[in-house]
Formats: C-alpha cells, structure tokens, sequence
C-alpha cells in the first residue's frame, strides 16, 4: 500500500498547503500496532480487520489480488491449487512433475506480519509451519527480485505489484488461479478467488483532517493513481 498512499499523499499536500503526509512501510501488522498505539494517526493494513480488530475503524480505499508468480523462462504456465499447495509444503520436489524443467523448485515465501503471508495460508489451508520454504522475504518487491533472479523460483506477491513490474521489463510471469487470470481486472469484477481490501485504519472514528485524508483517498479523484498502481478502485 504505501507507494499507493504516498502518492495519495503528495497530491493531498498540494490541494491542502502546510500540511505533510507521512508514510512509512512495515507490513500491516505494523500498520495495525502503530494505529492502535497512537504512534500513526493511520495505519495501512492490506486485509480486511479481524474480529478482534473489531473495535478498530477501517476504511477501504481500493482492492488487490495476491497470486503466483514464476520467471518468464519457466515453461509451466499453469499450476491447480493442489500443485500449488504441494510445491509449498515439499511434496513437489521437481519442476518437471508439473511439466517443467528438470530442476527442484526455490520456494519462496512471506515473513511473519504480512497479510500476503496470511490470505496464502488462509487460501491454500496451510500453516506456516507446513512451508517448506528457502527464502523468506518482506515485502512484494523483494519477493519479485527474488523470483526474477531465478528461473527455479516460485513466490507469490501482490498481483497489483507484480502486473506493474511484468509490464515494465521485470522477468516474471502471473498465474491464474482456478483458470481465472491475475489481472486487476478479474479483481475488480470480484471473480478473482484470492483478493483483498486495502484498508485505511484508525484507533477511533476518523475526525478532522484524518477523516479528510481519509474521505479524499476514498474518493474518485484518486483513481488514476489506484490503476497506476495496478490496484482496483472502489466501484462509483
């Protein structure tokens, strides 16, 4: 979310002189104690709130996918939920039992604290200790380094994040799931079996210049900079 919101930002510190938007990363964990503790006035969560979240305020300013990322030169362009669940816990130990080349795969996975970590094993009905994983990575960029640098890899990142990077030279390739294509289209539909809110939350009801913060990045003068970031924007 945060290059989202810096940019959200900046066009909000140009229409509303003296003030400053600060934003910084951290995963929505974070965003999530930092608003609780007062330490944000806001913080960026890329998940719906828990129930125990439930005396939190969120407020939605877009939506995501999360989906399957492989290099280019990878040949399988396809892969069930099943193989998918099977690479992540060790049971696939080769690319080509799924059609691919004669190597073992680079499993990559998400660290603690990530709602992509999160929405994945909710997904895919895991635990994070069934991943048998060889790197662990922080955010989507550093999970789509990952995966561009190697031919073996398989991550899975923000497909928002990863659709940008895929059309902007970065070598790597977005799966479909369940045959429905990773695209921000498909999320914005709701046809997309694996998307999310990008949330806007708060220790108690938006007031003030938090709530016009708010209001403005909820708002259709923003949705430029949502489909510059690949994201979906809210529905009119």
């Amino acid at each position: 979310m945060a290059p989202l919101v810096s940019e959200i930002g900046k066009r909000f510190e140009t229409l509303h002189p003296g003030n400053r938007v600060d934003v910084q990363t951290g995963g929505s964990s974070r965003g999530i104690a930092d608003a609780v503790t007062g330490l944000a006035d806001i913080g960026m969560a890329s998940r719906t709130l828990k129930p125990q979240e439930a005396h939190l305020f969120g407020s939605i300013i877009a939506h995501d996918g999360i989906t399957v990322i492989l290099h280019r030169d990878n040949p399988v362009k396809f892969l069930t939920d099943t193989q998918i669940r099977d690479m992540y816990t060790g049971t696939i130990t080769n690319w080509k039992t799924v059609g691919g080349n004669d190597a073992p795969p680079l499993v990559v996975n998400k660290a603690e604290g990530r709602s992509t970590l999160e929405l994945f094993l909710q997904y895919f009905n895991l635990k994070n200790r069934d991943i048998h994983a060889h790197v662990v990575i922080g955010d989507n960029e550093q999970g789509i380094k990952t995966v561009a640098g190697n031919p073996h890899a398989i991550g899975y990142v923000s497909i928002g994040t990863a659709q940008y990077d895929a059309t902007h030279g970065i070598p790597i390739r977005l799966l479909p799931l369940q045959h429905i294509p990773a695209t921000i289209e498909t999320v914005r539909k709701g046809t997309f079996p694996l998307s999310r809110p990008l949330t806007l939350v708060t220790n108690s009801p938006p007031a003030g210049l938090i709530k016009t913060f708010i209001d403005f990045a909820q708002s259709s003068q923003n949705h430029d900079l949502i489909l510059q970031q690949y994201f979906a924007p809210l529905q009119e």
